[in-house]
């Protein structure tokens, strides 16, 4: 049975993992959809009782197909909605997609400081309405920023926030790691439900898990993270862990993470999209030698590969590989 915490004072019993779908989804590509829903059904199978996507992983579909015979597992969505109009139909499409009535957590989407909550104050106000009323029953947001965290705690009706936090504080992107945590612990005595994204660094953390899972269990102020998970030998070795069970040499050899990386194809046009798109300022324009043109390059000590980026580039030039 894997161990059940309760998310902030007034959230539900939730399992400590929440499956982070990212990994299956189209936005990076790892898995086809048919091998992201065997994944995430054998996850459901051994006890994750929640799963956390959003409007831009364009995979609600795929999660419908694997919940098919998982009625009571609980669903976090998230989007970038600005306006009570937008949020709206962000949450209608959720519940159509999902076929669910009620999602049981919506969340404003990498939210960056206390001026972008204000100027998503619109979308947050119908999701204060959309609690009241049941199409919801938990709100909050999801960021990378040390400021949105202290700020979204002040948030009225707020339940439950979402942080980026690893053990070095990759992927941060205003702040140190003891500032993030001093952040969290705020927000965490305030009642909120503090879940962790994040925690392998978008990857770059991955060859060392254990130290990745043991840091996140030894902060009190977090009650539970998500894992991005697109194989059967990762969940059954993140849960094996966590549960304090042997791991074989065979399944430890089969998660042995190989380096991934931002692959940006040379017919990149520079249009700067990507750019704009990327939430750890990793990607910039630089002038092709010789060529006259600029292309998109990328810090790979600041890319988490998300892969937002790639969704918004018109010549398909970026992917993980």
């Amino acid at each position: 049975m894997m161990r059940q915490v309760s998310l902030g004072w007034h959230g539900p019993s939730v399992s400590e993992v929440c499956f982070g779908s990212l990994a299956i989804s189209p936005l990076q590509g790892r898995v086809s959809l048919a091998e992201g829903v065997k994944v995430l059904r054998y996850a459901l199978e051994q006890g994750i009782d929640w799963i956390d996507t959003a409007e831009i992983y364009d995979n609600y579909s795929q999660i419908a197909q694997a919940l098919q015979h998982h009625p009571e597992v609980k669903l976090v969505s998230k989007s970038y909605s600005v306006t009570a109009q937008e949020m709206s139909a962000s949450i209608e499409k959720a519940r159509r997609e999902l076929n669910r009535d009620v999602i049981d957590f919506f969340l404003l989407h990498e939210q960056e400081s206390a001026l972008t909550l204000k100027g998503h104050q619109g979308a947050w106000e119908e999701l204060r309405k959309a609690k009241g009323d049941g199409r919801v029953k938990y709100i909050g947001i999801s960021t990378h920023a040390v400021d949105a965290v202290k700020a979204g705690a002040l948030l009225p009706d707020i339940d439950v926030i979402h942080p980026i936090i690893n053990h070095q504080g990759l992927g941060i992107i205003d702040g140190t790691l003891e500032e993030m945590l001093a952040a969290i612990r705020f927000a965490s005595e305030l009642g909120i439900g503090i879940y962790a994204m994040k925690i392998f660094g978008g990857g770059h953390l991955a060859a060392h898990p254990q130290e990745a899972l043991d840091f996140i269990r030894s902060i009190p102020w977090i009650q539970a993270m998500a894992l991005g998970m697109s194989s059967v030998e990762e969940v059954d070795f993140n849960l094996k862990y966590l549960a304090g069970q042997e791991i074989s040499e065979e399944l430890r050899q089969s998660v042995t993470y190989r380096e991934r990386k931002l692959y940006i194809a040379d017919w990149c046009q520079g249009c700067g999209r990507c750019c704009e798109a990327c939430p750890q300022s990793a990607l910039s324009l630089e002038e092709v030698v010789g060529g006259g043109m600029v292309q998109a390059v990328v810090e790979a000590g600041q890319c988490v590969l998300c892969g937002y980026c790639g969704r918004v580039c018109p010549h398909f030039c970026l992917k993980i590989v």
